[in-house]
């Protein structure tokens, strides 16, 4: 009998620990947790979807294919569902545990947001501007 609550505390613990690992690049650590929700009756869509997260979020650029093979692999699980999809999962996080990391994409992400509140709607620039008519060429759009 394995504890696991799909919508309690336990879920959102072992959820972090899988992130933890693989940001630790620990496979083996990653598997045992995703194995432990798999048991405790997780939907694997849903690790597949928080790992397809993770390859763009902790990972980035430093590894393009990252996202890439997380994305078959959130695919693969739909289409074949549990028993069988445990083995993409396993596969995806020894993929993405051993990956580089960069985070920049997560960085950009918080910043822009942020500069969106502080700032607002600011306008695009005048020398950015498409200027598809002489009116728009006439009042300096993309100069």
């Amino acid at each position: 009998m394995v504890y696991y609550d799909k919508n309690g505390d336990e879920h959102y613990n072992i959820i972090s620990a899988i992130h933890k690992s693989l940001r630790d690049s620990d496979g083996d650590a990653a598997c045992y947790w995703i194995q432990r929700m798999l048991v405790g009756g997780e939907d694997p869509r849903y690790l597949a979807r928080r790992m397809l997260r993770f390859a763009s979020e902790d990972i980035g650029p430093a590894d393009n294919n990252a996202l890439l093979l997380a994305n078959q692999v959130f695919d693969a699980v739909e289409r074949i569902g549990m028993p069988e999809c445990d083995i993409f999962l396993f596969q995806l996080a020894l993929y993405l545990a051993k990956a580089p990391k960069n985070n920049i994409t997560y960085k950009i992400s918080q910043q822009t947001k942020a500069d969106i509140a502080k700032y607002g709607n600011l306008g695009v620039p005048l020398v950015i501007r498409n200027a598809p008519t002489q009116m728009m060429k006439d009042l300096n759009y993309g100069e």
